[in-house]
């Protein structure tokens, strides 16, 4: 393998993360999603780098990067949802259409995937969940400019989505051999009412002594502590991204977590210091690995396998699925205006790293990543028309035809105010 010189690697990661930045400047101005151009970007050095980049084993680079990067997007998600009772009309709403859409959405592409390649039932529905979860890593850069409602609704969905997906995933992943569906099902319960516990815990002791740290390297030093944890976790086959979950809403909702004898444990100052600079880290330590990450899975990009007419059938199948699931929940649940929301549920980061995770002896030789690719692809053009097509500016009168509110007793019954001192 030819030698590279060392200069021309820094110069190429600068450059990759200037045209990231760049790139997210033109997804807000223009709404075309950034995670298109970064992929482009890694095909374009695949192209000049010729035989040197084909020489590289891209994919262990790929999945390390993606273990961090499902960890920072679990986080950052977590880290954005205020748990309000003026916020609760929205994540209830957001988190039912999550969850529906998720479940009939697997179930779906799961029977395509069984009838097409021949998969038996549960390699079918594993294979089904990565292309039923939404990618908020794509999503929320590119809805900045809907009215507050819709960009509120579609950032708590594409969150809600991320994380019960995830869940969802590794949950038949860890059972796969488990023949009854009572042991499953006692299993899980048993290891997230363990994981929720040790979590609650680790969240508390984690805020308590970060906050008396004075050294200015103790975010980075958080943030090895959550991947080590969640390392841990997933070596005793534990629901360890709810580790992650938890932590990320404990220190986003100091008023609903910390009350009571827990005031104790946070001092105003250090604490609304120590929330403010980690959501700084996380946000662009999540940036530097979102953008690695589609680039080098650019570089990485195979075109064969296209000629196949079975791979178009089936991604057209699934996205037929992926959009009438979509329009009838948003229909049921929302009652008024559903777009662009409807064309706005865009696969991406987190589809491709959950592929990767996909143990070997689950793996289906009938199997072709090609449909991962053009389903990435065929969602995130569908996302980029739907918004050209609704407008850069929404104007705000239609926040008056959203129906998001609920009955002030049963929100204020869900987050009860906290007790004066």
């Amino acid at each position: 393998m030819q030698s590279i010189d060392s200069n021309w690697i820094v110069i190429g990661i600068s450059v990759i993360l200037i045209l990231s930045y760049l790139f997210n400047r033109l997804a807000k101005s223009f709404n075309i999603p950034s995670v298109l151009l970064l992929m482009a970007t890694g095909i374009v050095i695949k192209l000049i780098g010729g035989s040197t980049i084909e020489q590289i084993n891209l994919l262990p680079i790929l999945e390390v990067i993606g273990i961090i990067g499902l960890i920072m997007i679990v986080l950052e998600a977590s880290m954005d949802l205020e748990l309000s009772r003026e916020n609760w009309p929205i994540l209830w709403r957001s988190f039912m259409v999550a969850v529906v859409i998720l479940l009939f959405s697997s179930l779906f592409i799961a029977f395509i995937l069984k009838f097409f390649l021949e998969m038996d039932n549960r390699t079918a529905l594993i294979y089904a969940v990565p292309l039923s979860i939404m990618s908020s890593a794509v999503i929320i850069p590119s809805v900045m400019q809907l009215t507050k409602q819709k960009r509120d609704f579609m950032i708590c969905e594409a969150t809600f989505s991320d994380i019960l997906g995830i869940i969802f995933f590794y949950f038949l992943i860890d059972n796969y051999e488990v023949s009854k569906i009572s042991t499953m099902m006692q299993d899980f319960s048993i290891k997230v009412i363990l994981t929720f516990i040790v979590s609650i815990l680790i969240s508390y002791g984690m805020v308590y002594l970060f906050q008396r740290i004075k050294t200015p390297v103790k975010y980075v030093l958080m943030l090895a502590v959550l991947i080590l944890l969640y390392s841990i976790g997933k070596s005793f086959h534990l629901s360890a991204l709810l580790t992650i979950l938890i932590f990320g809403l404990v220190i986003n909702n100091k008023s609903l977590f910390f009350r009571g004898i827990f005031k104790r444990l946070i001092f105003v100052d250090s604490f609304e210091e120590l929330l403010r600079d980690f959501k700084i880290v996380v946000i662009e330590s999540a940036f530097v690995v979102r953008t690695f990450f589609f680039v080098i899975f650019g570089m990485s990009i195979v075109f064969v396998g296209f000629g196949s007419i079975r791979i178009f059938i089936i991604t057209a199948l699934i996205l037929g699925v992926l959009y009438t699931i979509r329009y009838l929940n948003l229909k049921f649940f929302l009652r008024t205006s559903i777009y662009p929301e409807l064309f706005i549920a865009p696969r991406g980061l987190i589809t491709i790293l959950l592929f990767f995770a996909i143990p070997a002896k689950i793996a289906h030789p009938n199997f072709d990543q090609n449909i991962i690719l053009l389903t990435i692809l065929s969602t995130s053009v569908i996302m980029m028309v739907g918004l050209l097509a609704k407008g850069k500016r929404v104007s705000d009168v239609e926040d008056n035809h959203i129906r998001m509110e609920e009955p002030h007793d049963s929100v204020q019954e869900s987050f009860p105010e906290e007790p004066a001192d």
